[in-house]
């Protein structure tokens, strides 16, 4: 019976060691995995940035962002002022100088 016990304790650590190696090996890919997913994040936030800012740059220097153009300053040709005098402008009608007397009107305001 004493190489009963022996082969049962051979057999609990042969389970062990594939339970330890199994561990081990899926460790090992979820760590692959996740730095494969951190580079394709990676590499997919980079092209949306990159994406974002030639999108902002296109809109502002070829879309409708892009600023109206102010007109240049040109050299133009100002009249000096002349000795003539400016012609003075005519009345078109002439009313009367209000006057301090009071009018028989009873709707004008009265001065006091």
């Amino acid at each position: 019976m004493a190489t009963g016990s022996k082969d049962r304790a051979s057999r609990a650590e042969r389970e062990r060691a594939r339970l330890y190696q199994a561990r081990q090996s899926f460790h090992e890919g979820q760590q692959r995995r996740r730095r494969r997913d951190n580079l394709i994040a990676g590499v997919a936030g980079g092209l949306l940035i990159a994406g974002i800012v030639a999108a902002q740059t296109a809109y502002f220097t070829v879309g409708p962002g892009v600023p109206e153009p102010a007109p240049s300053p040109t050299q133009t040709s100002v009249p000096s002022p002349t000795d003539a005098p400016a012609p003075e402008p005519t009345p078109l009608e002439t009313t009367p100088a209000p006057s301090s007397e009071p009018s028989g009107d009873p709707s004008a305001p009265a001065d006091q």
